[in-house]
């Protein structure tokens, strides 16, 4: 989603840590500070529901253009969690990123016509577009959904997308998406389970937790609908997650061993050194047209940044679960981070801090 402050958030960070580290300026997060919402991660007021007036919109333009010349990689767009976000709006802050070489990374709003309105503004403004999330976004239709993506890159438009190889999706309960919940069918609330004590829930706990706020995981996907994203070839692999204290989805520690060991490994619906082009370079490519330092990472050269894994093709898999989101993949022997090992015969290595800020040149 991105942040409201680059220059901040990579000061936060210093010069080093244990991997590299980049960041794009948010349009929720900026939304959320220009609209005084007071809501956490997502916005819970006025930045969902109120629509933004032309002094508004001048001053995430400004905020956009300040974060872009500190440094941010690319920019981040939830448009599903901001309902009240116009095409207007949209487009405009599109324009923005196109100014500036950005690749706009969209969560779509819900369904194939989210998917036509992110690929139309991209093309209406010359943005070069990431569609997030093409596994959940996608749901009943992700096949159509990437046939969509699929055309719009057939026609020469600049169109990316990705998935991550679980069934269940995670977000904040408070979210614009459940703004609908009193009309829900009874079975529908059991598809959601709190992150924080890892519960299904019913009509009145999600009432309850809903006006709390916090993290939840919903089972609403089936494995057909992982596998058709996962097995396209479309798809870069993501991981994304939210892990505290342990808890959270296993998509921030499992992704990449689940995709080796499972649909690799154990279903050959991908082949391995595709699997590991959708994990590396193409990602790399990605950003690299405004982050010059991505044309040395995600490919084995002379020249390149020595970031490297080894890992056993016949052992990796992953370990992680929906209560206990941190667990450690097997298979990986070694992670060497600008050439210093991060992990060693499949142990981390402590007290190294070998990655480095990934983002574009201040201005």
């Amino acid at each position: 989603m991105g942040t409201d402050d680059v220059a901040a958030w990579y000061a936060e960070r210093g010069d080093s840590q244990l991997i590299h580290y980049g960041v794009s300026i948010g349009h929720i997060p900026v939304r959320m500070i220009v609209m005084e919402d007071k809501g956490d991660f997502l916005p819970s007021g006025p930045a969902k529901t109120t629509v933004a007036t032309k002094a508004d919109i001048t001053e995430m333009i400004r905020r956009f253009e300040e974060g872009l010349n500190q440094g941010a990689v690319a920019v981040g767009f939830g448009i599903a969690y901001t309902p009240a976000a116009t095409v207007k709006e949209f487009e405009t802050m599109l324009s923005v990123a196109a100014k500036y070489d950005a690749a706009a990374h969209i969560h779509v709003r819900e369904g194939l016509d989210g998917l036509r309105e992110a690929i139309a503004g991209a093309k209406k403004t010359g943005t070069p577009l990431h569609v997030v999330h093409a596994n959940s976004s996608g749901a009943e239709v992700t096949a159509e959904f990437l046939s969509i993506i699929e055309k719009a890159r057939a026609s020469g438009q600049d169109v990316t997308t990705e998935a991550y190889p679980y069934s269940a999706s995670q977000t904040y309960i408070e979210s614009a998406l459940f703004d609908d919940w009193k009309s829900w069918e009874p079975e529908r609330y059991n598809t959601f389970q709190w992150v924080e004590t890892g519960e299904r829930l019913n009509r009145d706990s999600f009432a309850k937790y809903r006006a709390v706020g916090g993290s939840v995981i919903i089972h609403a996907r089936t494995e057909e609908m992982t596998r058709t994203a996962i097995e396209s070839p479309l798809t870069m692999i993501a991981s994304d997650g939210l892990i505290r204290d342990g808890k959270g989805h296993p998509r921030g520690s499992g992704s990449y061993a689940r995709v080796l060991g499972r649909y690799v490994r154990e279903e050959g619906v991908v082949n391995l050194m595709d699997a590991l082009r959708r994990m590396t370079i193409a990602p790399a490519r990605r950003l690299e047209t405004r982050v010059p330092a991505m044309r040395n990472k995600g490919r084995m050269r002379i020249g390149a940044d020595a970031d490297f894994t080894l890992f056993d093709p016949e052992t990796v898999i992953d370990r992680a679960t929906y209560t206990h989101g941190a667990v450690a993949s097997d298979g990986f022997e070694y992670v060497l981070v600008n050439g210093v090992p991060v992990v060693d015969r499949g142990k981390l290595v402590e007290g190294v801090r070998p990655g480095r800020p990934v983002r574009v040149a201040p201005r």
